[in-house]
């Protein structure tokens, strides 16, 4: 495939910049940037560690969710098992056996990575890595202290109802699962 455009026909520099917070999760920072015609702007943007997500695939082929409380939004969502990566130089292939285990209580004896994607690049640069998990193995769910998950197992017919009707509709999850080729 050819290109039209080169990259420094859009790239931005950064002149100067701020943190404004720094969290457990997140930092945000604003910087000035130069544009690519000469000008300065202001960018403002989220630092995240990234996040792994996982779609475990049970022996009969269901597919294992989890239900939370997700506060930005207000909402429950069901979704597929995540967490963030405990510090940026963490394994994301450690990280996701890890958070399948906190929050479903399932090991897998099988694991393929699927792909990585830029969540919000407009003003994040969270990457979340997906991987397809099978051969599972249930024990106890074993979540941090301020996590409230649900568990449960749907089939692949029951989960297009529920991205259809609008009950599974976070992009990681979306994402994982097309990737899996399991949405059909």
């Amino acid at each position: 495939m050819i290109y039209k455009f080169h990259e420094k026909d859009f790239e931005e520099i950064r002149l100067e910049g701020r943190k404004v917070f720094e969290g457990n999760l997140l930092k945000v920072g604003i910087d000035k940037a130069k544009l690519p015609d000469g000008s300065i702007s202001t960018r403002e943007y989220i630092r995240h560690p990234g996040a792994v997500a996982i779609v475990p695939v049970l022996d009969d082929g269901r597919i294992v969710l989890v239900k939370q409380y997700r506060y930005p939004l207000e909402t429950v969502m069901w979704e597929i098992p995540a967490g963030k990566l405990d510090h940026e130089n963490e394994d994301p292939d450690e990280c996701a056996v890890r958070e399948l285990s906190e929050e479903t209580g399932y090991s897998a004896e099988h694991w393929q990575r699927l792909i990585s994607i830029a969540t919000t690049p407009g003003f994040s640069d969270e990457i979340i890595h997906l991987y397809k998990a099978w051969g599972l193995t249930a024990y106890k769910q074993h979540t941090d202290e301020d996590e409230f998950i649900g568990v449960q197992a749907f089939t692949v017919r029951e989960i297009i109802s529920m991205i259809k009707d609008g009950h599974l509709f976070d992009a990681k999850s979306l994402c994982a699962l097309y990737a899996c080729d399991l949405l059909k």
